[in-house]
């Protein structure tokens, strides 16, 4: 073996156990700082989060578009080129766009609640 295969052979491994240790030490950290507070870490998983379905219906709703537009423009090209770069781009900015809706959505929801009460 050369020296960088020597390298990568050591630091692959090396990187790995890193990247793992360091996501259990902050995960533990964080469920310690938790119980600091009075809080029970448990609880954490089980919070409800109602409008997750929304984001992702918005998202791939938005992407779904952003395909459709992709298609029809790869096919009214009057050139021949590799459009993988319109694909990319305009799944990219539907699902963007997916998302700015669902923050618009919730933003209104949430300054009707408190307003409401």
């Amino acid at each position: 073996m050369h020296g960088t295969e020597m390298m990568v052979a050591v630091l692959i491994p090396l990187s790995f156990f890193a990247m793992v240790f360091g996501i259990v030490y902050l995960y533990k950290k964080e469920n310690l700082a938790m119980i600091e507070k009075g809080m029970n870490p448990k609880d954490k998983m089980y919070r409800p989060a109602p409008f997750r379905s929304l984001k992702w219906g918005l998202l791939l709703l938005g992407a779904g578009f952003g395909l459709l537009i992709a298609f029809f423009v790869d096919m009214n090209l009057p050139y021949r080129i590799e459009p993988v770069g319109i694909y990319f781009a305009l799944i990219a900015m539907g699902g963007g766009l997916g998302l700015i809706g669902s923050y618009f959505v919730e933003k209104k929801h949430w300054y009707d609640k408190t307003n409401g009460e």
